[in-house]
């Protein structure tokens, strides 16, 4: 019974700040929205690709995942696989996102770091 692949994240939060999380992986990350199958709960399945990476789903308003509070939450951060680190750099200065770029030249690897509405760090990863 081996794990090949991780499936989803999902976020929950209130509908005002759902709304700037579907956003933020929309425009900023390059998440695509797609297909939800229909569920009582209202939300969104953003895609990478045909794959739903990344599921949202309204919280009841009554402070629930409210707006961010500094204070860590059980989910440290999400990664994704990219390509074009130049370009995703410029897009992000483009979009004023603030950003930290860590270089591990011993993994072939560069990373930009950005915190979604939520407070939670994306990390996006590219190869050197």
């Amino acid at each position: 019974m081996p794990i090949h692949d991780l499936n989803h994240v999902n976020i929950k939060a209130n509908r005002e700040l759902l709304a700037r999380v579907r956003d933020f992986y929309v425009d900023i990350i390059g998440l695509r929205e797609g297909w939800r199958p229909d569920v009582p709960v209202p939300g969104f399945w953003l895609y990478a690709g045909d794959k739903p990476v990344l599921h949202l789903m309204e919280a009841a308003d009554s402070g629930e995942m409210a707006a961010p509070t500094g204070e860590p939450g059980h989910v440290d951060h999400i990664a994704f696989t990219c390509t074009g680190v130049d370009a995703f750099s410029k897009h992000l200065e483009t979009c004023r996102t603030p950003y930290c770029r860590r270089d591990f030249p011993e993994f072939d690897t560069v990373q930009l770091v950005v915190k979604d509405p939520t407070g939670m760090d994306v990390e996006l990863n590219f190869s050197s």
